[in-house]
């Protein structure tokens, strides 16, 4: 439980949200999309987070239509991720309704937030049909995972939750934005969502900690293994995505493939979904420290254990 020495602390923090929240406000039409379309003569993702490199017997029209059909899933992703985060979020400010009422502002800003980002990112899935040849699929359903993902325990859904939203930062900072070659409105997609997901973090970091203090011991091992459990759930995801792209890549190349080069093709696809959308939000020290300050070392190695075969 929250001690009273703790309490202005935190409300100090939620306000700081709530200030970044009104600041950072824009409207999907007005400000962001303004009747573009995506220029598929540019990449949609840079090459650190495609990994196209490791296909050198591609050539650049091909490398760009892979980071294109990447970008798609990467968008579809944040839209599927955002349906479970905007759930829990919605969950836990049940806590604040007659208790801090700045934190219960700043949560339902926040929740507001990702029902904005959904309706972007189904904007963007939209935008992408439009110009890229028939036959792409994004295979997971957001309901059904959300509902696997809120029957684990809010501890592990918070912790995923700020994994997610710190390499969200760490994409756009370190790699989309200084890349001038991507598309356009693409680029000004993420630019946008991640003003959004800064004060997201800190959020998530609050309400992580807080329901960190309601365990007990036993209680927090319980998490930890769920924490392992949705890991391995995603990474799941990622296998069976990263194989569906492959076949809608080889389906709609120009020229035929050899068996080899397919088989590159799949494996450099789940490696940079690996990356994307596990590895790189592991690495983020922020996201190691905060994690590190609520485990035991057992913990931490049981959790090190089950990333080895995907890092």
């Amino acid at each position: 439980m929250t001690t009273m020495l703790e309490q202005p602390v935190a409300t100090n923090r939620y306000a700081q949200c709530i200030v970044a929240s009104k600041r950072n406000r824009w409207d999907i039409e007005k400000d962001l999309l303004r009747g573009r379309r995506l220029d598929f003569t540019r990449k949609f993702l840079p090459d650190g987070l495609s990994k196209v490199k490791d296909l050198p017997f591609l050539g650049e029209e091909e490398k760009r239509f892979i980071s294109q059909i990447q970008g798609r899933t990467y968008a579809n992703m944040f839209g599927l991720v955002e349906r479970f985060i905007c759930a829990k979020v919605l969950e836990v400010s049940n806590e604040h309704f007659l208790g801090d009422q700045v934190a219960l502002e700043a949560l339902i800003r926040f929740s507001d937030e990702e029902l904005k980002h959904q309706e972007l990112f189904r904007r963007m899935e939209k935008l992408a049909g439009e110009q890229m040849p028939e036959g792409y699929r994004f295979l997971p359903q957001p309901n059904e995972v959300a509902r696997v993902v809120l029957g684990k325990s809010t501890w592990a859904v918070l912790a995923l939750t700020l994994h997610i939203e710190l390499f969200t930062q760490v994409h756009y900072k370190e790699s989309i934005e200084p890349d001038s070659r991507l598309s356009e409105l693409w680029r000004d997609v993420f630019h946008f969502h991640w003003k959004e997901e800064a004060q997201h973090a800190v959020i998530d970091e609050l309400e992580w900690a807080r329901e960190d203090r309601k365990l007990s011991a036993v209680e927090r091992d319980r998490a930890v293994n769920d924490l392992i459990e949705l890991v391995a759930a995603v990474d799941g995801i990622l296998q069976a995505q990263a194989k569906q792209d492959s076949e809608y890549f080889v389906a709609n190349s120009a020229r035929t493939l050899t068996g080899d080069e397919q088989e590159r093709i799949g494996q450099t696809l789940l490696s940079a979904y690996r990356w994307q959308y596990i590895v790189s939000g592991v690495q983020v020290p922020r996201f190691a420290k905060a994690l590190t300050s609520l485990i035991t070392p057992e913990q931490h190695e049981r959790i090190g254990s089950a990333l080895a075969p995907i890092m």
